[in-house]
């Protein structure tokens, strides 16, 4: 997959004044100027100082109420789930570690890693939320929503009290008690290109190609080693996934009208596979579980609500987003058998 596109866009969305000026020869049409509206979509980003926070603020109460509706099924009910990702808090942070700055526990090579021990700017969390959770539905969560989870999270993890509020205000010196804080350092390359370079030659600055492609590719024998990488991609974002399997396998139809098509359009793939397990069962395995069934009813409500138990210990979120038609159409397809297509 090129990623040329995106560095225009890039280019376009920093400098719209300076169109089409260092672009490569007959490409100087290329696009329009970046409106105000667009940039701002895109200018969502946080930084460690702050600078880029909307105002807002919310509480541990409110936070805990989202969390357990839509975050607990993956992170667990206190974010300490190890069972999908791994845990964002446990009770491994000490009073210590939030007057030095640094957790005593990252020495400790047997120690479970947290997301709390780790993070140095609170900056990181709050960014991340935003622009990538939940994990079904990105970017849905009002600026307040994310004060709360963030708010309820630092709570989880000793830094905040059980009646604290975040806001724009006061998020600067909660970043004071960051477990971690004092744990990143900038003295590297990474945070600064100043100075000579890290990396010396002499072959590579001669002779260069002008007329180059940036691009990625998956050699032959990985193509398809863990399955269809369509069936696999989330359903947001401008790229879809890489038809990667092999003749004669079974994939996700690309026919609007087929009742598999609404499992990407509704981020069901998120979860899971056709074929094989991923967070989820897969799809071929439901099907054939309820096979003959009549199952329609007891599924469109498992759709929508979500549960547990069946499957496992670990929870699939409710759906309640999806609209009554599709819930429908997949639960009879669901219901219709593993070789009823």
């Amino acid at each position: 997959m090129s990623s040329w596109p995106s560095g225009v866009l890039l280019l376009l969305l920093s400098a719209p004044v300076c169109l089409g000026a260092g672009l490569p020869p007959g490409l100087g049409d290329l696009g329009r100027p970046a409106t105000a509206a667009e940039l701002a979509a895109w200018d969502i980003d946080v930084r460690p100082d702050f600078t880029g926070l909307p105002p807002g603020s919310g509480s541990v109460f409110e936070g805990e109420a989202l969390w357990l509706e839509q975050c607990s099924s993956c992170h667990g009910d206190f974010g300490d789930s190890n069972e999908v990702f791994s845990p964002i808090v446990l009770g491994n942070i000490t009073d210590d570690d939030i007057a030095s700055g640094r957790v005593a526990a990252l020495t400790d090579t047997g120690a479970v890693r947290t997301t709390f021990m780790k993070v140095a700017t609170l900056s990181t969390v709050w960014d991340y939320i935003n622009r990538a959770m939940p994990w079904t539905n990105p970017k849905s969560l009002a600026t307040d929503e994310v004060y709360a989870l963030v708010a309820y999270l630092l709570n989880l993890a000793y830094i905040v009290d059980e009646d604290f509020i975040l806001s724009q205000d006061n998020i600067a010196e909660v970043q004071g008690r960051m477990p971690n804080r004092n744990g990143m350092t900038t003295d590297h390359g990474l945070w600064s290109v100043d100075g000579a370079p890290d990396i010396k030659g002499s072959t590579c600055v001669r002779n260069c190609e002008r007329d180059t492609r940036i691009r990625s590719s998956l050699p032959a024998y990985a193509m398809n080693a863990h399955g269809n990488l369509r069936d696999q991609m989330r359903d947001y974002g401008p790229f879809p996934g890489l038809q990667t399997a092999v003749a004669g396998e079974s994939v996700v139809s690309q026919d609007a009208a087929d009742p598999r098509d609404l499992l990407r359009s509704n981020g069901c793939l998120g979860c899971h596979h056709m074929e094989k397990t991923l967070v989820g069962p897969a799809l071929t395995d439901i099907r054939e579980r309820y096979a003959g069934q009549q199952a329609e009813a007891y599924l469109r409500q498992k759709i929508r609500a979500g549960g547990s138990g069946v499957w496992g210990s670990l929870a699939m979120p409710g759906m309640p987003q999806v609209e009554e038609a599709a819930v429908t159409q997949l639960a009879e397809w669901l219901a219709g058998g593993a070789n009823n297509d």
